[in-house]
């Protein structure tokens, strides 16, 4: 079995996108990054296939919008779990930036 040793990773980043984990070799398939969006910017509807996703709400506000489902909005301090083969998109819907930690678990 092959040893993996634990791995920290600053949480600092000037762009609007910063890769934390990648999967392989670094982890057994998680992937995860640090998002920055300004004022009414979005990250873009897409899906994660057959992986779970969590977003952690570090600052601002997001909007989150799932599949055909009504968009919810989520404060700072919170959890959002994505289902597989949910299409989703963040959005910032506040006026201060936005940063948000996602976790995408590997594939069921």
């Amino acid at each position: 079995m092959e040893e993996r040793k634990p791995l920290v990773i600053k949480l600092e980043s000037g762009s609007k996108y910063l890769r934390l984990l990648s999967g392989e070799p670094q982890t057994k398939g998680m992937r995860s990054g640090l998002v920055s969006l300004k004022a009414g910017e979005e990250i873009g509807e897409h899906s994660t296939e057959n992986k779970e996703e969590a977003l952690v709400i570090l600052s601002g506000e997001a909007e989150v919008s799932c599949d055909k489902q009504p968009a919810f909005s989520v404060p700072a301090g919170s959890l959002v779990y994505i289902p597989p083969h949910t299409r989703h998109n963040v959005r910032n819907s506040a006026r201060e930036v936005l940063k948000y930690v996602y976790i995408v678990a590997a594939g069921i």
